[in-house]
Parts: C-alpha cells; structure tokens; sequence
C-alpha cells in the first residue's frame, strides 16, 4: 500500500514537473516573439505560414513514430471530423497565432499573454450567453476580479489613460476569444483521435490557408539573423517542444494540476520582458496580472473539481 501511494506521488509528480516545464516554455516563446512581431520586416501572415506549416511538419513526423500508423488519416475518415479539424484550423490556431502577432507588435508580449489567458472566461461568457448555462457565485467573482486585474494593468494605475493602445487592448481580447476557441472546437476530436494527430494537421491546414493570403516563397521578406533565430525559437519553443510535454504531463496528472501551472506561463514572459526586453513594469501592473491569474485559477480549480 505504502509502495502504492509512493508510486502514485512519483506519477504525479512527474506530470506536475513536465506540466509546468510546457508552461515555462510557452512563457519564454511570448518573450521571444516580441523580438519577431516588432521587426517590421516581417509580416504578420508570412510568419503565421511559417509557423503554423513547419509546426505542423514536424508535429505530424513525431506522430509518425508514436501513433499507429492505422489512424494517421482516422480524422479524415469522417466529413463532419475534417469540417471541425478544418475550423480548428482557421478559427482556433491561425486566429489565434494571428490576433497574438498584432497583441505583441502594437503593445507588448506581457500583456498580450495575460489578455490571452483570459480564454475561461470567455468560455465560461459563452456558455451563459448562447448555451444559458446557469451562472454560479464563481463565474461571478472570476468575471469581477478579471475586469478589475486587466484595468489596472492596461492602465498600470492611471485610470485617465491607457498605458498601450486601445488597438492592442482589442487585438489582445481578440486573442483570448481565439485562445478560447482554440480549446473548445477540438474537444470533440481530441476525445476520439491522438491530440497530435489533431495539432499537426490543424497546423498543416492552417499554414496552407495562410499560403492563399501571403505565399511564403514570393517576396520573402530580408529577415535579419536575429530575426531568424526568433522564428526558429517560437516555433520549437511554443508549437512543438511544449505542446508535447503538455500533452505528456496529462499520462500523468490531472487537469486540476495542470490548471495550477498554466498560471506561470504569463509571469514566465513577464520576468524575461523586464529582464532583456527593457519592459519597465510597476507595481500596480503586477498586482493587475496576479488578479487576473488568480481569477483565471479560480475558474479553473472549480470547473476541475467539478468534472
């Protein structure tokens, strides 16, 4: 019994550890995107393309060694399947990718990180709104301390004047209302296909649709060698390495574990934007993006605990 219970600490362990190593790693690719979105070389849809293609590339070769290989087209066995991965595609992980360039290059990857960890509450708004799910005294007190956190960091504590743009404040919700679709719309294919078979094939699908707006290979923009480097970061840094520890770390714990770590992704980017960013954060800030985490905790503790 006692061996038990040590085993059952050590999984669990593990899924914490390699949980919040994803988070960690999500949290430096926002810092690191900062450097891409505000070189002016390059172009929102071009990077996009990249990303999303060669993510997807890469994702789908891992998954040709860890997924049988039976069910590597299984999605497209069904239409209703490939119209939900088509929609992930556009309305979950481009728009997503998409809304969290123009949040980052007309503000900053800090804020722009925290708007988009505000997708529970917004899944939470669309569930009372258009499914009239009933609403709970903790949708009410996350929704509150939310809207208070996210005022006192886009203001930092002068309610006369915004401290970034109205247009990157907008970007940013647009950002964590595609955040939210992004986990929503392929929940039910999750449930019956590999997560990276799912992913890798949404991130294919996605590259290709930016390729209609923005071809990658006419007029590529002269990216520097910093530039370069900073692509090549996010993309194994946010679309490859954390993605697959997340999806790892849930072998081994539990969603309400993984709810705990997801808080340190936005303090991760924040730290290194005032560490080698030159990002000058005060106090009132601070306090505005632990509320909103701790808000965003909250629902999320509960929605576990519920299930």
């Amino acid at each position: 019994m006692d061996e038990s219970k040590k085993m059952t600490k050590k999984t669990l362990n593990k899924g914490f550890f390699l949980a919040l190593t994803a988070s960690i790693t999500w949290g430096v690719s926002g810092a690191v995107q900062q450097i891409v979105a505000k070189d002016a070389a390059i172009p929102a849809m071009w990077f996009v393309g990249i990303r999303t293609l060669i993510a997807g590339i890469i994702l789908l070769a891992v998954a040709l060694f860890v997924v049988p290989k039976k069910e590597f087209f299984s999605i497209f066995k069904s239409w209703k399947d490939t119209l939900i991965l088509l929609a992930f595609s556009i309305f979950g992980l481009w728009a997503n990718m998409y809304t969290f360039f123009y949040a980052i290059k007309l503000g900053n990857s800090s804020t722009a990180t925290i708007l988009q960890y505000l997708s529970p509450l917004f899944i939470m708004l669309a569930s009372v709104i258009f499914f009239h799910k009933k609403v709970l005294r903790i949708d009410v007190i996350s929704f509150s301390l939310a809207l208070i956190g996210v005022v006192l960091l886009i203001t930092r504590g002068d309610f006369g004047h915004l401290a970034i743009p109205m247009s990157a404040v907008i970007w940013g919700i647009g950002t964590g209302i595609t955040a939210a679709l992004y986990i929503v719309i392929p929940q039910q294919l999750i449930s019956k296909h590999s997560g990276i078979l799912v992913t890798g094939w949404g991130m294919l699908f996605a590259g290709i649709f930016s390729t209609f707006f923005r071809p990658f290979w006419v007029n590529p923009p002269h990216v520097s060698g910093k530039g370069l480097m900073g692509i090549a970061a996010v993309i194994l840094l946010s679309n490859v390495i954390a993605f697959l520890l997340m999806v790892l770390s849930t072998k081994y714990t539990t969603a309400a574990t993984i709810s705990i770590t997801d808080a340190v992704q936005p303090f991760t980017t924040l730290i290194l934007s005032v560490l080698f960013l030159a990002y000058a954060v005060n106090l009132v800030e601070i306090i505005g993006g632990i509320i909103v985490v701790v808000a965003v905790y909250l629902l999320n503790r509960y929605d576990a605990n519920t299930k």
